[in-house]
């Protein structure tokens, strides 16, 4: 091969590469908002959607007329990535927010232009008729701000697009005009699951207590066989691989100790070994193997949606401090302990984290470290305690002799 042709080789694997971290960052791209990643993840869209499919078993859809590239993340949700509002203090959405946005989603599809009014109109109606959810009501300044809370998400998602007026304006108005733009399509595609809900065999009111049947049902998948119980050796092989791989991909660290026996043995394979560093080669990774688990590295910081200790804010900063007091305690330290390293933390900068000064200000700033940490897999609660996990090393501040 010549060496123009070595150049263009290069070059197309590095943008495979790029467009897959992309993705793994914003798994919705849209042109409007994102045209130069959409564009690289539209040329490249074969061996992306091919890298996705064998590693991860994640479906990509790639509309380049409509404008948007939607990579479906099927996993068990958790609360380490909630919905958040736009708002500067991005709190994320309690359970009013997400019923909302559900009811919401649904009424959008009833046509490709609506208004503000209009929508909360219908959303007044489905929530009357439906004796499971609390009746929205725009007359109260919280359920306005919830609403609008919803609308600017799908604004971000690009499902809504604002033609005429403002959204925010009708918190402090429900008389407000604000003209809307329905991407009907992208809405249905919101929903990262197998199986619709509409398919679930569970009756309506029954759903609250059968929950965990419900979600299992939605994330259930043919190509594993029955659940995580694969029929088939080719099958097991491939749940396996999906299953870790989904994991080591998406969460900051996989530790060895939260796999299973069978999902390790895979681990030990040479086989399984050679695919995990191919795939994180191919991704544009390092990939860091420790004793106690795995840990990808993007040079590029694409493929996360935030970061740690994420620039200079008062909680991330604050984390920083708590989980160098964690690491000097071999056997962790209890909340109450914690509490108090804060107020330490408190009086030994006197001009820090103003907005934690009340009586309550350090157990709020315990709280909200912890959040950080374990979301990042760099804390765990254990028996009243909280200790470091191993890749906190990776923030120890070391004494460097000359």
């Amino acid at each position: 091969m010549s060496n123009l042709g070595n150049q263009l080789v290069a070059a197309e694997q590095e943008e495979v590469a790029r467009g897959i971290r992309l993705l793994l960052g914003r798994p919705l791209l849209t042109k409007q908002h994102e045209p130069e990643a959409f564009d690289l993840v539209r040329r490249r869209q074969q061996p992306i959607e091919l890298w996705f499919d064998y590693n991860c078993g994640w479906p990509l859809t790639v509309e380049p007329r409509l404008g948007y590239a939607r990579l479906a993340k099927i996993r068990r949700p958790d609360e380490t990535r909630p919905a958040r509002r736009s708002r500067s203090n991005r709190a994320p959405f309690d359970r009013r927010r997400y019923t909302l946005l559900c009811v919401v989603a649904a009424e959008l599809l009833s046509g490709p232009v609506t208004t503000i009014g209009l929508l909360a109109d219908r959303v007044r109606q489905a929530t009357a008729t439906d004796d499971a959810l609390d009746t929205f009501d725009t007359a109260r300044h919280g359920e306005r701000k919830a609403y609008v809370d919803v609308l600017r998400l799908l604004e971000s998602f690009g499902a809504l697009t604002t033609v005429d007026g403002v959204t925010e304006s009708f918190v402090d108005s429900r008389e407000a005009k604000v003209l809307y733009r329905v991407d009907t399509t992208l809405v249905l595609r919101l929903l990262a699951a197998p199986s619709g809900p509409s398919r679930s065999p569970v009756p309506p009111e029954e759903v609250g207590l059968r929950w965990p049947e419900l979600v299992d049902g939605l994330l259930r998948e043919p190509r594993y066989g029955d659940g995580e119980s694969p029929t088939t050796d080719v099958r097991r092989n491939l749940w396996l691989r999906h299953s870790i791989f989904r994991r080591l991909f998406d969460d900051p660290v996989l530790y060895d100790a939260d796999l299973t026996e069978d999902q390790r043995a895979y681990l030990r394979n040479p086989r399984g070994r050679q695919l995990l560093r191919a795939a994180a080669e191919q991704a544009g990774f390092v990939l860091e193997e420790r004793a106690e688990g795995y840990l990808l590295v993007d040079p590029d910081a694409l493929a996360t949606d935030r970061t740690f200790p994420g620039g200079s804010g008062t909680v991330g900063g604050a984390a920083l401090l708590v989980l160098d007091r964690l690491v000097a305690a071999d056997t962790g330290l209890t909340v109450e302990q914690l509490h108090a390293e804060a107020s330490g933390l408190l009086r030994e900068y006197p001009h820090w984290a103003r907005q934690y000064r009340d009586d309550d200000g350090p157990a709020r700033l315990v709280s909200e470290s912890l959040s950080v940490l374990t979301t990042f897999g760099l804390a765990a609660r254990e028996a009243g305690r909280v200790r470091a996990l191993p890749a906190a090393a990776r923030y120890t501040v070391t004494e460097i002799r000359q």
